[in-house]
């Protein structure tokens, strides 16, 4: 009996590229879709286990279903001279109609029931191209922060409604936040308009009092100051009046 065809279309195909640098971990996906009407059973294994992370490893694909495999490679020092040797196989299997033991089945199934696709490796340097834009993108990234934190608040307020980072919420917050203010700076003026005119009432009456008895008072003394003048001519006509009669 010859062996199965692989069910399962794996997207890419043939080959798992992982971008570096390595120094740092590089996830590449694996798509597996089953194209079947029956639910399929696959495992994901490396010549490499322990250079690479796979998440899931195992598991069951629904007919019809599709999953997505991340494939992480590990840190490493990178040798352009060395030719990569990893490769991955997918190993798949259609499911029985009540699967609970993994194990088991896998342990249990026939050669002729497995079927399996190989992947390769391939590693791959960034070009200078992709250097420079990486470049000028760490660059220009201070620049834009340094901007926004320089910018005066009318221009950062005049910012706001063409942001990305503004949703519909948070534009609706700011929105009530204004209007709020505006209407605590509306209540404030009527309130300080109130005060004035009180304080010009209360002092119109305190002016009045105060001219009245200026009024008064002048009115006093002018009386005071008339009186000795009067005196004083009384006294006069007096004396004159005696003299004449005394010296006649």
């Amino acid at each position: 009996m010859s062996k199965l065809e692989q069910v399962l279309i794996l997207d890419p195909p043939s080959d798992l590229r992982f971008k570096g640098p390595f120094t740092d971990v590089v996830t590449t996906n694996l798509k597996l879709k089953n194209p079947s009407d029956r639910r399929v059973c696959f495992k994901v294994k490396t010549t490499a286990p322990r250079r690479y992370c796979v998440r899931p490893n195992s598991g069951v694909i629904d007919a019809g279903a599709t999953v997505t495999i991340s494939v992480m490679l590990q840190p490493f020092d990178y040798d352009p001279n060395e030719k990569s040797k990893h490769k991955f196989m997918v190993q798949t299997i259609f499911a029985p109609p009540n699967v609970s033991d993994m194990d088991s089945l896998w342990k249990d199934a026939k050669p002729d029931d497995l079927m399996d696709s190989k992947l390769r490796c391939v590693f791959e340097l960034p070009s200078e191209n992709d250097k420079v834009n990486d470049v000028e993108a760490t660059k220009a990234a201070p620049v834009m922060n340094s901007a926004k934190g320089d910018g005066s608040s009318a221009t950062m307020a005049a910012a706001k409604p063409v942001s990305a980072s503004l949703d519909d919420t948070e534009m609706k917050r700011v929105m009530d936040e204004c209007k709020r203010l505006q209407a605590e700076m509306s209540k404030l003026a009527e309130e300080n308009q109130q005060l004035k005119d009180g304080i010009r009432m209360r002092k119109a009456p305190r002016i009045e009092h105060v001219t009245t008895n200026s009024t008064s008072l002048l009115g006093r003394e002018t009386s005071a100051a008339s009186l000795p003048s009067l005196l004083v001519v009384i006294a006069a006509i007096f004396i004159g009046f005696f003299l004449g009669k005394f010296i006649l």
